[in-house]
């Protein structure tokens, strides 16, 4: 499977980067050379049938899922994050995203 030009400018887009025209065939260059790559490590005999994740599974400890003693913080929560609600820090809007107007839950 080959990235195009038009993959790399739609994934850009989603994560809110800038590409530079100039730049766009060398990114297209490199992609499609770590597929290339990875086409070639899945052709690898490795002697082993495929790995089985619950099977790896049953061999390792897991710790149970109960509330034990919480470690306690070296400065109050206010001190770096003085806004909550609801739970959730608070945080400055990105410059980034102030086109996009308050979105609320």
């Amino acid at each position: 499977m080959a990235v195009s030009d038009s993959d790399v400018l739609h994934v850009a887009a989603l994560a809110r980067l800038a590409i530079e025209p100039e730049r766009l065939p060398s990114l297209v260059a490199e992609l499609n050379g770590i597929l290339a790559h990875m086409e070639v490590l899945e052709r690898v005999e490795t002697g082993r049938e495929m790995w089985d994740a619950a099977e790896a599974r049953s061999d390792t400890p897991v710790r149970s899922d109960t509330a034990g003693d919480s470690v306690p913080l070296d400065v109050p929560r206010e001190v770096f994050a003085p806004s909550m609600r609801d739970g959730f820090f608070l945080v400055p809007r990105l410059a980034t995203h102030e086109d996009q107007g308050e979105q609320t839950a």
